[in-house]
């Protein structure tokens, strides 16, 4: 069972290089930088007072404005959750990534299946409001064929390319925030010059379901208005060092303001009673009426593009979380193939047919639209806080940056249960259509975690049942078989600086429960063979016994364990690195997990 080989020794260039890390560092891992980072993302948020707002009126009244701060007060408390967790491990994925660290593949994978289900409400939402929009200047325009046409485009140009995507979301951003900037400006002037009575009666207007229930069910309406913010994590891998959390803050500064703003701005403009007359273009209605004819069609082209840009951040974000799950085998791995410009276009397709698909079913309605979204992407939020406290609790000596307090993940986490209940008591139908989609992709993830149990469940079926015909069918029995054996043959790798023994069998036991193998490769980097535990032979010899069904390696490596003998073991070895694990690192632990080129904590 023991096989022992050589690695080079350090060179003095490692020895200086180890000593200069003496801290954690942040891999850089692609090159966006603030500005197209937070554009991608940003588009999708900002756009959000160009529905929310009528939302938050409709269901709160002239309550709107301050729910719409508690949902910015919200936001403020998941900006440390998310930097928390993203910063400990940074890498694509989200809440996926989060939970696929400090539990299941299967939970994690659950988390994944919601985050996909909120990208495609999202692109669908943002894609059909653009064209609302864009059908109040060109009433000939059909709405629905010209929604599908929208997503073809972005579909099209997520093919293409990520940095000329980018390109694109700054132009929208800053104009989006340009325009609505001006809105506010005109609304303003035209509001002092010509009183308040609007926003006085508004304010004067009761609720008919009381204070409590007013605020209840538009703090669970307007939790729409934080669409987008979960996308940036979801691509972190693709942004440079230090923008993450940038992009954090420079999103909830907006929906902070602008939100608001737009609310109150609603109000002196609107009478409560017009609003849902106006829940579609509710601020093109709010600039021709302080402004007039230009105003109108500033903000309406405006919503239109931003509107778009929206669809471009859930193509961006569902294209690195698909890519990270299909890498981890939760999908079928056709879904990486890539095309001649490195996009793995097959991704993109699908994302895009199953948004279709979601908008002819609800035919396009915001209500049904937006109760799907909420309760998907409130569940992702839950998901993301709850793997915010198992990184606190079984990751507590990962380095992070940044440490959220134990007060404001519980907070957090019961606001949004508190949002999904309102909005699950607001649309009983809509979680009909939910389901629709969640318990498919579900069901396609654990046929995908279980396929190996399936195809032995199969394989006992044949023999049983045609045994008698076992000659013709030797053949397919023999593809079975050799499927089972090709899939179990993906050797793993685990990284040990001599643990004890009930840390090496939780490792056996993660290993077994989680990953199709039978072979794993227990690795020890030591500077000299002197300074391997003796015990350490011994105790893998027995585990070796005790999982028969697991064939146990161990490989003692004289070097220095890091980046650059992780990337050459995985092309000597012919094992990628996301089949690589260790145990968590202590804070002196001199790289960062990104550094690590993907490799897994799994004790």
């Amino acid at each position: 069972m023991t096989s022992k080989t050589k690695n080079r020794c350090p060179s003095e260039d490692d020895t200086s290089r180890a000593t200069r890390s003496n801290h954690v560092t942040e891999h850089k891992h692609g090159g966006l930088g603030e500005l197209p980072a937070t554009a991608i993302c940003g588009n999708d948020i900002t756009s959000s007072c160009l529905y929310v707002s009528a939302l938050a009126i409709i269901y709160a009244g002239r309550w709107a404005p301050i729910v719409l701060l508690m949902v910015a007060g919200l936001l403020y408390l998941f900006r440390s959750i998310y930097s928390e967790v993203v910063g400990a491990l940074p890498l694509n994925g989200g809440a996926y990534n989060a939970l696929l660290n400090t539990t299941s593949k299967f939970r994690a994978s659950v988390a994944a299946c919601l985050t996909i289900l909120s990208y495609m409400a999202t692109a669908v939402i943002s894609a059909s409001e653009a064209m609302h929009y864009a059908h109040a200047l060109w009433p000939a325009l059909p709405v629905i064929v010209a929604t599908i046409c929208l997503l073809a485009f972005f579909m099209c140009l997520t093919i293409i390319g990520l940095s000329e995507s980018a390109r694109v979301a700054i132009a929208i951003f800053v104009t989006h925030l340009l325009s609505l900037s001006v809105l506010l400006v005109v609304g303003i002037g035209f509001v002092t010059k010509n009183g308040i009575e609007t926003l006085t009666a508004n304010l004067h207007t009761p609720t008919e379901s009381g204070l409590a229930l007013s605020i209840f069910f538009g703090f669970s309406a307007a939790l729409l208005g934080i669409s987008g913010f979960e996308s940036s994590a979801n691509f972190v891998e693709e942004q440079a060092e230090g923008v993450f959390p940038k992009t954090l803050r420079n999103m909830w500064l907006a929906v902070s303001f602008f939100n608001p703003a737009m609310a109150l701005l609603a109000l002196a403009l609107v009478p409560v009673a017009n609003v849902p007359d106006h829940e579609e273009a509710l601020l093109a209605h709010m600039g021709q009426e302080a402004g007039g004819q230009w105003l109108f069609w500033l903000i309406s082209i405006d919503a239109v593009f931003v509107l778009s840009g929206a669809v471009l951040t859930s193509f961006v974000g569902v294209n690195g979380l698909v890519h990270r799950m299909t890498l981890d085998r939760c999908l079928p791995q056709f879904l990486l193939k890539t095309n001649r410009r490195h996009t793995t276009h097959r991704i993109i397709i699908a994302f895009f047919l199953l948004s279709v698909s979601v908008l002819l079913i609800t035919q396009g309605e915001l209500k049904a639209l937006a109760g799907v979204y909420t309760i998907s992407f409130l569940s992702v939020m839950i998901l993301f806080g709850i793997g915010n406290i198992l990184l606190k609790v079984r990751r507590a000596q990962l380095p992070r940056p940044v440490r959220a307090s134990w007060p404001s993940v519980l907070i957090a986490i019961a606001a949004v249960v508190t949002g999904l209940v309102g909005n699950a008591l607001m649309n009983p139908p809509y979680l009909r259509v939910f389901l629709e989609y969640f318990i498919p992709a579900l069901a396609i993830v654990t046929v995908m975690l279980g396929r190996v149990a399936i195809l032995e469940s199969f394989l006992f079926l044949v023999r049983a049942s045609i045994s008698s015909l076992i000659g013709p069918l030797h053949h397919l029995t023999g593809i079975i078989r050799n499927k089972i054996e090709a899939i179990n043959s993906q050797q793993i790798v685990f990284f040990t600086r001599g643990d004890d023994i009930a840390k090496l069998n939780n490792a056996m036991l993660y290993v077994r429960q989680n990953e199709h193998t039978n072979r794993v490769k227990v690795v020890t980097v030591v500077k000299d063979t002197s300074e391997v535990p003796e015990r350490l032979d011994k105790e893998l010899s027995f585990l070796d016994e005790v999982y028969p069904e697991i064939d146990i390696e161990f490989v003692v490596l004289e070097g220095e364990f890091g980046p650059e003998l992780i990337e050459e073991l995985s092309k000597k070895w012919n094992i990628p690195t996301n089949f690589m694990f260790i145990g968590s690192p202590a804070g002196h632990f001199m790289y960062g997990l990104a550094e690590l080129r993907g490799v897994r904590l799994i004790i």
